[in-house]
């Protein structure tokens, strides 16, 4: 099995905020992440898909094909937004980087060909903090 992992980048704004709390609460479990005015990262995506080198391209996937499908559903749709108000599919969920992975693998994940499975996407949202999703078991 070979492992192809290309990096993209997008930034945007976010909050952790949860509305069944009191703004102390809030601001006690999130501290500035709570801010009403959002703040902003600048996050890194490795996405990693799997598979075997076709034999006559040596490729498992076009790595340029796999930079605009990335782009087309991912990147434009977060980049320079408002993840809890301006992202379809992040919706009622809290915006936490954990959950932002998860709902990328699950924008992402079906619309790769059968032959190269997603294998696993890493999130970093700060040089400190990173998640790392490999699907659902």
């Amino acid at each position: 099995m070979v492992y192809l992992t290309r990096i993209e980048h997008f930034n945007a704004a976010h909050k952790l905020y949860n509305p069944d709390w009191t703004p102390e609460k809030n601001e006690e479990v999130f501290g500035r992440c709570a801010n009403a005015n959002w703040h902003g990262h600048n996050f890194e995506l490795y996405v990693t898909i799997k598979g075997k080198p076709d034999p006559d391209t040596g490729f498992i996937f076009d790595a340029k094909k796999l930079g605009a499908l990335v782009q087309e559903h991912i990147t434009d749709k977060l980049d320079h937004r408002n993840l809890n108000v301006d992202v379809d599919f992040m919706r009622g969920k809290m915006c936490s980087i954990e959950n932002l992975v998860v709902a990328i693998w699950n924008e992402l994940e079906p619309r790769l060909p059968a032959y190269a499975k997603l294998h696993c996407l890493k999130l970093v949202e700060t040089a400190k903090i990173y998640v790392e999703y490999y699907g659902e078991a």
